[in-house]
C-alpha cells in the first residue's frame, strides 16, 4: 500500500475525501466509525517485520516421501535435482500419482482444495487401508544459499485428515514448528501446485475464483478489498439518501385518506417546496402514547395468533401414530432391508457422479466398482425394496410428522417481552424443536401447547383492555410519519457524506484500474505466448485479460476471438473441452514465471486430459520451455505427453509409476 499512500498524498484531494480512502484501507470498522462522524487517523504503513512477499530466497523441490497416505502404503519416494528442469511421471489411474501430488501439497499447506469439495465420508477415508504403521508426508526443499535441504513433514496421528502435526528440519538439524517458515502468504499468492480440478475451475468455475487468484498473485488483494468496501458504503449511502423520496407518495396517500386535521396539516407541509422537519416532528408527536414502545407491543399482542387446538391435536395424533409404526418396524427384516437400500442408493449415486472411478471409496479395493457392480446393486435394490416398503413408509411418515410439529413450534416474536408470562411459556414452547423422540415431542406439544394457548388468550385480552386509541387511527399514521422523518433526517446526513465518499471511490477505482493494468500486463502477455504455442493450427486467438468489477460482480474478462473476428462475445462458447483446458493452462502457467515468485518449482497433476494430440504436442513444447527456467513436475496418466517429448527431442526426465494391489508403489526411469 506504500505506493497508494504516496499517490493519495500527492492527489490534492480535500482532507474529507482522503479520509474515506484511509478508512477503506483500515477496514469496515473504520468506515463504520467514519459514518458515525468519528475521526479516522491517516493510514501509515508499518515498517515490515520480515521479508515482503516474494522476497524469499528461491527454492527447489528435491524429494517427496509418502507412507500410509491415500493410494500409497509402504514408504515411497520421488527425488529431483534441485534446479530448473522438466520431470514427467506417467502412470495409469490408481497408480499413486495424485497421492504424491496431494501429499506434497498437504505437507506444505496442511490442506488440499480437492478435499474440501469431497463428502465428509470421502475425506475421512484418506488413510491407506493396506498400511497402518505410520501416515506421513514430507517434502525436501533446497533453498538458495543453504548447504542442504530443508525437510517439511506432516504426520497424522488421529482419525481426521485435519489431525496432522508438522515440523521443519533445517539443514543444520534444528527442528522447528511449521509456522517458523512464514510461507503462508507466499503459498497463497504463488501456489506451486496446479491440479486438473483447478484448471477446470479457472475458465468454467465461479467468475470470482480466477479474479481472487490473480489479485493475490499480483499483490493487490488489499487494494481490491478496499475498493469493494468503499463501494459498498457508497451503495448504502445512496439507498439512505433516496429512501424518503421513494416512500413519500405512499405516505401522502395514507395521510390524505385520513379525516384527522393533523393528517391534512402534515400533507400541506410535506407538499411544500421546503419542508419544516421540526414542525412535522411536533405533529407526529401530538397525542402519542406515553410509552411508544409499549404501545407497539400492545397493538401487536392484540393481533397475535397461536396454533389452533384442533391443529395441535392432529399433529400429536400423527406423531404418536408414526412412533408406533417405527416401534413395530424396529429390528424386523424390513428394517434391515430399509437400511441396506439406503446404503446401496447412496453408493449408486456416488458412482453416478464419478463413473470413471472403479476403486471402492470405503475399502479402497481396486476394480470393485463398475458396470457389473451397478447391475448387481440394482438387482439387489429391486429385491429389497418390496421387503423395505413398509418400514420405509414408517420412516417417511415419521419425518413428515416431525416436520409438521416443527412448523408449529415457531420461534417467539422478537418484539414479545421474554420476561412476560406469555414470553416465558413461548420460550418453553420453542424448545420442542430440539426434541427428536416422537413420543416426547407429542407430549411437549400437548402439554405446553395448552399452556401457550391459555397464555395467549390472557395476553390478548389484557392488551385489548389496556390499548386505547382516542385519536381514531391517528396514532398509526403518526408513527408512520415519525419513521419517515427519521429517514428524511438520515437522508440529509447521507447526502452530505456521499459526495466525499463517491469522490474517494472514483479516485480509488481509477488508481486500482491503473495498478491492475500495470501488474497484469506481463502475466497477460505470457498467457498469450503460451496460448499461441498450445492452439497449434486453430484460428482462435487469446487477445488479453482484464480484471473488472468488484464485490459479487468481480471477474476476469478473457478476450477470445475466432477466425480473426474480435467482437465475438460468444467465442468462448465455441471452445472444446480440450481448448478450455489449454486456455486455463495459458492463464495459470505464467504465475510460476512471475518476478518475485520464491518457488522455483510447480507440480501439475493431470494437465493433459481432454486435449487432442496436436494440443498435447504444443503443451510438450511449452512445458519444456518453462522447464528451462523453473522446475516442473508433471503427473499424468496420458502417455501422449511423454511420447511427444521424445518425438520432438525435448529434454525431460520421464519416469513410470506403478502400484500393486497392496498399495506398494515404485518407479522406473524411462529416459527422455
Amino acid at each position: 500500500m506504500q505506493g497508494l499512500l504516496e499517490a493519495l498524498a500527492r492527489s490534492g484531494m480535500p482532507a474529507g475525501v482522503r479520509s474515506w480512502v484511509n478508512a477503506a484501507l483500515w477496514g469496515e470498522d473504520a468506515l463504520e466509525a467514519l459514518l458515525r462522524g468519528e475521526h479516522i487517523p491517516e493510514a501509515v504503513p508499518e515498517a515490515p517485520s520480515g521479508p515482503p512477499p516474494g522476497s524469499m530466497r528461491r527454492s527447489y523441490l528435491t524429494g517427496i516421501r509418502v507412507q500410509g497416505f491415500r493410494g500409497i502404503g509402504r514408504p515411497a519416494e520421488l527425488t529431483f535435482a534441485p534446479g530448473p528442469g522438466l520431470t514427467v511421471i506417467v502412470g495409469r489411474n490408481g497408480s499413486g500419482k495424485s497421492s504424491f501430488a496431494e501429499a506434497a501439497e498437504a505437507a506444505l499447506t496442511g490442506r488440499n482444495p480437492r478435499w474440501d469439495a469431497m463428502p465428509t465420508g470421502w475425506r475421512d477415508g484418506w488413510r491407506n487401508l493396506h498400511y497402518d504403521e505410520r501416515t506421513e508426508a514430507s517434502v525436501d526443499i533446497h533453498i538458495a544459499g543453504d548447504n542442504g535441504p530443508t525437510r517439511i513433514s506432516r504426520r497424522w496421528t488421529g482419525e481426521s485428515v485435519r489431525s496432522a502435526r508438522g515440523e521443519v528440519v533445517h539443514p543444520t538439524g534444528e527442528v522447528a514448528p511449521l509456522r517458523t517458515l512464514d510461507w503462508g502468504e507466499n503459498l497463497v499468492r504463488y501456489r506451486p501446485f496446479l491440479s486438473y480440478d483447478e484448471l477446470g475451475r479457472t475458465v468454467t468455475g465461479r467468475a470470482a475464483e480466477l479474479y481472487d487468484t490473480l489479485t493475490a498473485l499480483l499483490g493487490i488483494t488489499g487494494l481490491a478489498e478496499a475498493e469493494r468496501r468503499l463501494a459498498k458504503v457508497c451503495d448504502g449511502l445512496v439507498r439512505r439518501r433516496d429512501r424518503p423520496a421513494r416512500a413519500l407518495h405512499l405516505l401522502l396517500d395514507a395521510l390524505g385518506a385520513s379525516g384527522d386535521p393533523r393528517a391534512a396539516q402534515a400533507v400541506r407541509m410535506l407538499s411544500a417546496p421546503e419542508m419544516d422537519l421540526d414542525a412535522l416532528r411536533r405533529i407526529a408527536a401530538d397525542d402519542g402514547p406515553s410509552d411508544p414502545a409499549q404501545h407497539v407491543v400492545m397493538r401487536r399482542l392484540r393481533r397475535l395468533s397461536v396454533p389452533e387446538r384442533v391443529l395441535m391435536s392432529d399433529v400429536v395424533n400423527e406423531l404418536r401414530g408414526a412412533a408406533m409404526e417405527l416401534a413395530m418396524a424396529a429390528g424386523t427384516k424390513g428394517d434391515h432391508a430399509h437400511g441396506v437400500v439406503r446404503l446401496l442408493e447412496q453408493a449408486l449415486e456416488h458412482h453416478k457422479r464419478h463413473p470413471s472411478e472403479t476403486t471402492c471409496p470405503t475399502c479402497a479395493t481396486s476394480g470393485a466398482l463398475g458396470s457389473d457392480w451397478v447391475r448387481r446393486a440394482n438387482a439387489q435394490l429391486r429385491a429389497l425394496r418390496p421387503q423395505a416398503a413398509i418400514t420405509s413408509a414408517a420412516y417417511d411418515r415419521a419425518d413428515a410428522a416431525r416436520d409438521q410439529a416443527r412448523f408449529l413450534l415457531s420461534p417467539m416474536p422478537t418484539w414479545l417481552p421474554p420476561e412476560s408470562e406469555l414470553g416465558q411459556v413461548w420460550s418453553l414452547w420453542e424448545t420442542g424443536s430440539d426434541i427428536e423422540d416422537l413420543g416426547e415431542l407429542a407430549d411437549h406439544i400437548e402439554v405446553v401447547g395448552r399452556k401457550l394457548r391459555a397464555a395467549a388468550v390472557s395476553a390478548r385480552r389484557d392488551a385489548s383492555e389496556r390499548l386505547e386509541d382516542p385519536s381514531g387511527g391517528w396514532s398509526d399514521l403518526a408513527e408512520r410519519l415519525s419513521e419517515w422523518l427519521d429517514d428524511a433526517q438520515d437522508a440529509v446526513k447521507a447526502s452530505e457524506a456521499l459526495a466525499s465518499a463517491e469522490a474517494a471511490l472514483g479516485w480509488l477505482a481509477e488508481y486500482a484500474r491503473s495498478v491492475r493494468a500495470e501488474r497484469l500486463g506481463p502475466v497477460a502477455a505470457q498467457a498469450e505466448q503460451v496460448w499461441f504455442r498450445l492452439r497449434q493450427e486453430r484460428h482462435i486467438d487469446l487477445q488479453g485479460m482484464r480484471l473488472i468489477g468488484r464485490g459479487a460482480r468481480r471477474r476476469v474478462e478473457v478476450d477470445v476471438s475466432v477466425d480473426g473476428v474480435d467482437d465475438q462475445t460468444s467465442a468462448p462458447g465455441l471452445l472444446s473441452q480440450g481448448e478450455f483446458q489449454a486456455l486455463a493452462l495459458s492463464i495459470c502457467l505464467p504465475r510460476t514465471l512471475i518476478e518475485g515468485n520464491p518457488f522455483g518449482f510447480l507440480l501439475l497433476d493431470d494437465p493433459v486430459q481432454a486435449m487432442d494430440t496436436e494440443t498435447v504436442e504444443g503443451l510438450a513444447s511449452v512445458l519444456a520451455e518453462v522447464g528451462r527456467h523453473r522446475q516442473l513436475i508433471v503427473f499424468t496418466h496420458d502417455t501422449r505427453l511423454s511420447d511427444a517429448l521424445r518425438r520432438l527431442g525435448l529434454t525431460a526426465d520421464i519416469r513410470t509409476i506403478n502400484r500393486d494391489a497392496m498399495s506398494n508403489v515404485w518407479l522406473a526411469e524411462n529416459g527422455g
